[in-house]
């Protein structure tokens, strides 16, 4: 019997699944494998939210597979020792797997091609399954990589995608291949208590339910924090339960100017993996060095716990914190005003809110959370490394009626419109019946001291 493994890891899922469907087209039998990677353990990357989203992904993923006379074998440890053992066991001629773009993934894949090398056993890695376009598909002359977005997306564009690969009708697992019990949401502590389903099948209906209804509206409403007018597939992207390569298909087939903003989002996506591709020490260190002398998270404890907490005093701040913590997500918007507040107006190092982030974010991915933060830090791709974005400001302009903020800060609930985004100017008894902090500091104060350490003033 001619058996094949596929390693799942960013891409758990069914539907166009490259790597499964070369298996299946070269074998009698696979073994559909996923490994609870004690490498990745050691790293703190895991954490409650994604935890929780991955045991639903793997039951879904094993629920897809028996529906196709399948499983999923699931084994904890070192992913090259189970996987080697795998291959042992089934007498296995090759493992396929989705190519991954962190230094991590890449280390993975040598240490895989040279164990298996010894066993006599293929690695085949298949590219643009966690991507659209492959990391270093599309490059700059005389470079390995764009480092500014807008060239990048023109080239993306018209490099196109690759055929969308049908989900398979039957899976065959060879007889005895053992497999853990499958994980539970219900055994992982710490969820936030609105952290959404995860799974292929809640994931596509997401996708579906988007195109259907959501994604008309995208171009003109996608900054609108009370209008909540984003797909919210980042976290099916991150596990994989949704196709990058489906969702542009799908979302092209809708056409117009607001399905064009929707994809540029997946270009955006696409952008960050390559630049990390190429530039793996981006997901700790600065890849555009500004000489920041950057306050530490001790020396700011106060002001980063405030900041964690949703009490900074500053309504749209803390309403976007307060959403993170509920539902391991946030807006991209109230992505950008929180980034900005930290790094900008605190002058923070941009690694604590990163990390943060990575502790509560269910779509927590080294690639778009690093390089998003380095971008409004001012570190990273951004050709304006100095933007601030002030708080007000963007608060009257992205939720003008205040309602996002009444959301999340149901103490200022009482607040007549935009009146709610500055607290502070209550007079007298007003003021005093509200339960919510001053401001930390005054954003003048802040913009001064930023201007002062980049040397601006």
């Amino acid at each position: 019997m001619r058996v094949r493994v596929v390693l799942f890891t960013s891409d758990l899922r069914i539907h166009d699944h490259p790597p499964l469907r070369a298996a299946l087209n070269s074998a009698d039998a696979v073994v559909p494998l996923f490994v609870r990677d004690r490498g990745i353990a050691a790293t703190g990357f895991p954490a409650p939210n994604r935890e929780a989203f991955l045991a639903d992904c793997l039951r879904d993923l094993d629920a897809g597979l028996r529906e196709r006379g399948g499983r999923l074998v699931v084994r904890s440890g070192d992913v090259v020792d189970e996987v080697a053992k795998v291959v042992a066991e089934t007498d296995a001629l090759a493992v396929h797997l989705a190519g991954g773009v962190s230094g991590y993934a890449r280390r993975r894949e040598d240490r895989l091609r040279e164990a298996l090398h010894a066993m006599g056993c293929d690695l085949v890695v298949h590219d643009a399954v966690v991507t659209c376009v492959p990391p270093g598909a599309v490059t700059p002359a005389g470079r390995d990589h764009f480092a500014v977005f807008t060239p990048y997306h023109r080239h993306w564009s018209n490099q196109g995608t690759r055929a969308v690969v049908r989900a398979p009708r039957a899976v065959t697992v060879p007889d005895g291949v053992g497999s853990e019990e499958l994980p539970a949401r219900t055994a992982v502590s710490g969820v936030s208590p609105g952290l959404a389903e995860g799974g292929e099948r809640a994931g596509r209906a997401r996708l579906t339910a988007w195109l259907r209804s959501g994604i008309a509206g995208y171009e003109a409403g996608h900054d609108d924090l009370a209008g909540d007018a984003t797909s919210r597939l980042s976290p099916d992207l991150h596990f994989g339960t949704v196709s990058p390569v489906e969702v542009v298909h799908r979302a092209s087939t809708v056409g117009g100017r607001a399905a064009e903003a929707f994809v540029r989002q997946l270009a955006w996506r696409d952008f960050h993996h390559q630049v990390l591709a190429a530039r793996p020490a981006a997901a700790h260190a600065n890849y555009r060095a500004q000489h920041d002398r950057w306050r530490s998270e001790r020396s700011a404890a106060q002001e980063v716990e405030a900041w964690r907490q949703g009490l900074t005093g500053y309504p749209i701040v803390d309403a976007a914190m307060r959403q993170l913590r509920h539902e391991g997500w946030m807006h991209n918007r109230g992505r950008l005003l929180t980034a900005s507040f930290l790094t900008k107006t605190l002058y923070v190092d941009w690694r604590v809110g990163a990390r943060y982030f990575l502790d509560l974010l269910v779509d927590g991915d080294v690639a778009n959370n690093q390089l998003n933060w380095q971008w409004m830090a001012g570190t990273g791709t951004d050709s304006r490394p100095n933007r601030v974005l002030n708080p007000v400001a963007q608060a009257k302009r992205y939720d003008p009626d205040g309602a996002y903020v009444r959301r999340w800060v149901p103490e200022l609930a009482d607040l007549p419109g935009a009146a709610i985004h500055e607290p502070w100017k209550l007079t007298g008894l007003d003021r005093a019946a509200y339960d919510y902090p001053d401001p930390l500091l005054d954003l003048s104060d802040g913009l001064a001291r930023f201007k002062s350490a980049r040397g601006l003033d």
